[in-house]
This record gives structure tokens, sequence and C-alpha cells, in this order.
């Protein structure tokens, strides 16, 4: 007896909270290729990073709704799977996640446990999704405070919290083959093999690793391609395709300039002090934590403690108030062959120079590898920008939107200065703050750039990374 099967829309799942539209960069399945749950069907551009949509069902490919490098609002069919359709309950508590009934050819199926006045139950987001696989937990036992009833990740968190235990029991399932899935008793003709449906869909050995429905990153970007205009020896231009990754920057950096009234300010700090002390551990710090003790895990440092000074620099305007973050998470401007990303540094207050500097290699290493995760990119409340790692020594950065300043870190160079009424060769380097003047002013502002400076030139042969 053939399996019945049935057609599902795929949709496009919300990344981030913040995020509302994604534009497919790549098709990875075609029309007709098999796919397995939780294999990438395709590659998305968003603000953030580069991601994949995963299939939280198996099933096989139908059509593609939507071309690539479309712009695509989230909850929009991207397209059509064909899946097993045996047990329509268990069917459509997989796919809830991302997909919706196609109600104009199959009509609608109600999923299993679903509640009318909790409509968003059993729709999870991938952080949700990502957060409760880790951590083994039965979504379906946990209970939502959401709008609609959907489980939020402060909820799985606070199960987390209480050792993972929801008081509602965990579903049994079956023990079946890691491989088992609703196709794995068919055969290319769709003829049964054994394995029925029912059994297929039960929860795969717990013992065996399993890739879980988060976002899977993509590869470094590559550098856009050049297309040459005409041809023979005589041209004079050629052109570049714009990505969607360079469209993205365009757009942000577009809206910074046009909604932030800018200002800037810069200051000269003598690191002589810093330069000293960097040389003093970073040979001992490389053999212990074989990573680089970088300046710029100094310099953050000096902001984070400047910014508990004056917690106003770490704000939003939201045009009626001033928000003010109590949290300082520090966006760090790390730059790739094509592009300009910045991964946040969470609760960078409570990091010592230490912490501070694994963190900046681990996010750095992984912007170029392409292995960011949208958490790496959300929350930051401040931006710090090392300029001066290829030479700059004055500039004057675009605020990354919606916060309120960005602050490079300029090259550091050795200059004649007078001291005490005499001339010395010291180290020195420029830090410029860029300022939306519509929350900060330029007293506030350069009471902040002291604090920072103090903070630099206050290290010496006696302070402690760790």
């Amino acid at each position: 007896m053939a399996e019945r099967m049935k057609w599902i829309e795929v949709i496009m799942p919300q990344l981030a909270e913040s995020l509302v539209s994604a534009t497919i960069g790549k098709w990875l399945k075609k029309p007709g290729d098999r796919v397995e749950q939780y294999e990438p069907i395709c590659e998305v551009i968003t603000d953030k990073v580069n991601a994949e949509i995963p299939s939280t069902v198996d099933g096989i490919m139908g059509d593609l709704l939507v071309e690539e490098g479309t712009t695509i609002a989230v909850g929009e069919a991207i397209c059509r799977m064909q899946v097993a359709a045996a047990d329509d309950e268990q069917v459509a508590e997989q796919v809830t996640q991302v997909s919706h009934q196609n109600n104009a050819q199959q009509g609608s199926v109600t999923p299993v446990g679903h509640d009318p006045n909790q409509p968003m139950r059993n729709r999870y987001s991938p952080a949700v999704q990502s957060l409760a696989a880790e951590h083994g937990l039965n979504l379906q036992a946990i209970q939502g405070t959401g709008a609609g009833g959907r489980i939020t990740r402060k909820d799985v968190l606070a199960v987390i919290a209480q050792g993972g235990q929801t008081g509602i029991p965990a579903q049994p399932s079956s023990a079946v083959s890691p491989s088992a899935s609703p196709f794995s008793g068919l055969n290319k003709s769709g003829a049964e093999t054994g394995i029925s449906a029912r059994e297929a869909v039960s929860a795969p050995d717990a013992g065996v690793p399993v890739r879980h429905s988060g976002i899977h990153l993509t590869e470094s970007p590559k550098i856009p391609q050049i297309e040459v205009e005409g041809g023979g020896q005589g041209r004079s231009e050629y052109f570049i395709d714009v990505t969607p990754v360079r469209n993205a920057i365009a757009r942000n950096m577009r809206q910074s300039v046009s909604e932030i009234p800018h200002a800037w300010t810069m200051i000269e700090v003598d690191v002589t002090n810093l330069v000293m002390l960097r040389n003093k551990l970073k040979d001992e710090f490389k053999r212990k934590e074989g990573i680089n003790l970088t300046y710029l895990s100094f310099m953050m440092k000096g902001v984070v403690n400047a910014i508990k000074d004056y917690p106003i620099m770490n704000s939003v305007w939201a045009v009626d108030k001033i928000i003010v973050k109590r949290d300082i998470n520090l966006s760090m401007a790390v730059g790739t062959e094509d592009s300009v990303l910045t991964p946040v540094i969470k609760h960078a207050d409570q990091r010592n120079i230490a912490g501070l500097a694994r963190e900046i290699d681990d996010l750095a290493r992984k912007t170029r590898e392409g292995t960011l995760k949208l958490d790496h990119m959300q929350g930051g409340t401040f931006t710090v920008n090392n300029t001066g790692s290829f030479g700059s020594i004055l500039s004057q950065p675009i605020i990354n939107y919606p916060q309120a300043a960005i602050l490079t870190f300029e090259s550091i160079v050795k200059k004649p200065v007078v001291i005490n009424d005499m001339i010395a060769v010291r180290s020195m380097a420029n830090l410029c703050l860029s300022l939306d003047h519509r929350i900060l002013d330029g007293v506030i502002c350069g009471r902040f750039l002291q604090r920072v400076k103090e903070n630099l030139e206050g290290y010496n042969m006696e302070t402690k990374v760790y």
C-alpha cells in the first residue's frame, strides 16, 4: 500500500525579534530532492548575518515560490514540500514550527494539543528550538507566557533554572533507528518497505547526536564578482554586483546618517604605560591562553568603566524618551573582504581584561569564518572600532543605529610631547567619538572621553589582566 502524501507550505521564520524580512541568497534544494529533518533547504541573507533555513520535517521538495535574490517578509511562503500524511496529527505537530497548511488545496488540519485560546502555542522561534534542543527539553510540556500562548525564550530559561522540570510529563515516544523519518520506509517510487509512518516520526535515539533546528550558518562571505562591461582593451569601466550584504550595509548606513544628527569629537591619549604593560604580558598570555593579548581588550575595559560613570552613553533615542540600557553590551566592528559586521560582547562590564581578549578573539574568528550566530549580533548598546589596526590615525565613524555613540581607537604612534616643560618621546593614540546629538551633548561626551583617557593612562606595570 502506497504511503499517503500531502502538501505543505514552508514559510519564512522570524529569525530574530528585530528582523521582519530576509533575502533568499541561494536554494540548496531543488524540486524533487529528498529533504531530511534539520537539513538546510536554503541560504538567507539578513541585516545581521547569513544563515541557513533548516527543514523541520522529512519530505520531498516541491515548487520554489521565491527566486534567489528576492526579499520576502516573515510569515510568507517560500516553497512547498510533500510530506507523509498517514498520521496527519503527528505530521502537523512537526511542521507547525515553520509551515502552515495549504488550505486552498488540502483544507486545514488541527494540530495535536491545539487550543483555540492559544493559537501560537505550537509556534516556536529558532532561539527557543535551539535552547530546548541543547538542554533536552520537550517544548510540548512547557507552558507559554507569550502572545497567544507562544513559548518564549524566558519560559525555556525558567524551566532550565528549575533543573529542567516542567511539571508536565513528556510525551513518551517509541525507540527507533536514528535515521528513521516519515520517508525511511519508502523507496524512490514511494512503496512501503516495512516501516510505517507512525513509527518513523518517533523521536530519534537520544544517544545519537542530531542537528537541532537552530539556524545553521553559511561559509565565509565571498568577494563580490566583477562583471566587465563590454569587451576588448578599450573598456573604461567595469561593474561590481551589489551583494545583498552590501545592500543591507548601505541601507543601514543611510538610515543612521539620515535619522541621527551626527557630531564628533576627538581626544589624544598617552598610552606609553599601556604599551609597556602589554609587552610585558603578551608572551606569557599567548602561552597560557593560546591567543593574542591585544590593545583592544585594554581599551574596551577602559570604555566599560567610563560607561559605568556616564550611563547616558549606553542609551537609545525613543522619540518621547531616552532609554538607558542597564547591560553594557559592546558591539565590535569586524571587517571581512566585502563587509563589516558588529558582533556583540554581552555583559562586557562583568569581564576582566583577559575575558575581553578571549571574546574579541572568538568573535573576530567567527566573523571571518562566517560562523556567527544571530545571537552574536543582537543586543549591542555601544560600539567600539579598532581602526588603528590598519594604520588609521583619525576617522569619523558612523553610529551603529540605533545606539547613541561609537568610539574608534586609532593607531598608536610615537610622538615628541611636552611633559613638565620637557620634550619626551611617548606612544600616543587618538580616540574619536561620534555621538547622537539628540541624546548627547559636548559636555557629557567630553567628560566621558576624559574618563576613558584617565582609565587608559592609568594602566601601569602592576595592572592585572585576570
